[in-house]
């Protein structure tokens, strides 16, 4: 007889994340905490959680029995919202020189700088970069990271950024995790283009957009607003014709100054990202409207600038994202939990803002409804740490991995 899905349990601990507000500050005794409790998964999603004992009674020998000895706890799959990890290359000398006193320009005209990246990934075949992107992702799963978003960005023609996306679409084929793609052919106006900022963006818009929505590579837009990349004027004109085709639309904004929120909030873009210069007015902004902050700690320790305003954030009643920014340039270090974990010592952020922002928050700024808490209906993606608190998983800093990760209901990573 078919199995009529799996049982995984019993845990110590399960965090739902059910019944959060999508914006604002959150305390931890607002977390629903089940205990002694299993999962019934079933053709990828969440069929049912109830107490272990009387479900198996229940189920019998109807469904796969994954029953767990000792203190386990479960948590959702973790959502990365921003992250460049199809790139080729290495920027190491980029971090020794910023550390020895070399400004952003300094670096550059050494050679370093995301031109370097770019020249990198261009030398990279595509099947290359696919495995590259892979080989990144599956150390995010191994995290509990189920769900990836990714960025091309190092191509910044028409026809590398297409391979960068190329790529990415051929990784999340072969991939555990779900990558979720978006092009950045806005990251910054190529050095070997002879035009205008305004000319580039037009040549993308013109030539590139067509062929993602033909080839349904991406349905996301970004763009890097400020002075070393593009103005809030010419990306509001590439974002309305974005828009215009159907592309959802996020922004890197505020990372040195606060000039790209405003652009966020006025065209409603899904996300804005970094924020780590904006004001009190930015925040007031994101905070009166549907766009989710995307905080992004790993680019400040990995460039010895501020931290996003979090906590002036949330208690203004803006929506909360961390993510790893995971770059080869300013924020290698690919680790989602400790990046959050660093962040809420920094900005005091409890356990409740600390999980909401790699669950369902950052699953808001990918526009993904169906995962980031474990109810019924949602997919069948969470975590299963060998602790008896879940509060562990932050006061360890990320050191503790999950023993297991599952993934739509199939047991994906064990430790």
């Amino acid at each position: 007889m078919k199995k009529q899905g799996k049982l995984i349990g019993p845990f110590k601990q399960l965090l739902t994340m059910a019944s959060l507000p999508d914006k604002g500050a959150l305390r931890d005794d607002q977390l629903e905490i089940l205990v002694d409790v299993g999962i019934w998964t079933q053709d990828g999603q969440i069929r049912e959680i109830d107490d272990f004992e009387t479900l198996a009674l229940k189920l019998g020998d109807s469904v796969e029995l994954h029953r767990l000895e000792g203190d386990y706890i479960a948590v959702p799959g973790y959502i990365d919202c921003h992250t460049h990890i199809a790139f080729a290359g290495n920027r190491a000398n980029d971090f020794a020189m910023r550390n020895a006193g070399s400004s952003y320009l300094e670096i550059a005209e050494a050679g370093g700088g995301i031109w370097n990246t770019v020249k990198s990934t261009r030398e990279c075949s595509l099947e290359e970069l696919k495995e590259l992107t892979i080989e990144r992702a599956n150390q995010l799963l191994k995290q509990g990271v189920t769900t990836i978003e990714v960025k091309s960005g190092y191509g910044l023609s028409v026809s590398e950024e297409l391979k960068s996306l190329r790529a990415i679409a051929a990784a999340d084929q072969n991939c555990q995790a779900d990558l979720v793609s978006t092009c950045l052919a806005a990251h910054m106006l190529p050095k070997d283009f002879s035009g205008t900022a305004e000319e580039y963006l037009t040549h993308m818009v013109n030539e590139l957009f067509p062929i993602l929505k033909s080839e349904g590579l991406c349905n996301r837009i970004d763009i890097f607003i400020e002075k070393t990349a593009f103005t809030a004027d010419e990306a509001t004109e590439y974002l309305i014709k974005a828009k215009a085709l159907g592309f959802d639309i996020t922004i890197h904004a505020d990372q040195f100054s606060n000039s790209g929120s405003k652009v966020a909030v006025e065209l409603a873009a899904i996300s804005s990202d970094h924020l780590e210069a904006s004001s009190d007015l930015e925040i007031a902004m994101l905070a009166n409207s549907n766009v989710v902050a995307v905080a992004l700690p790993a680019a400040s320790l990995g460039l010895g600038c501020p931290f996003t305003p979090a906590r002036r954030l949330l208690d203004a009643g803006a929506s909360l994202a961390i993510a790893t920014d995971w770059n080869p340039g300013s924020a290698p270090m690919g680790k989602l939990i400790a990046s959050a974990s660093i962040l809420a010592s920094k900005e005091k952020l409890s356990n409740a803002e600390i999980f909401a922002a790699v669950t369902f928050r950052a699953a808001n700024a990918l526009n993904l409804k169906d995962r980031g808490k474990l109810q019924v209906g949602k997919v069948a993606d969470f975590n299963i740490y060998k602790t008896d608190n879940y509060q562990n998983i932050t006061y360890l800093q990320g050191s503790l991995d999950p023993r297991f990760v599952w993934k739509r209901g199939e047991l994906m990573f064990t430790k």
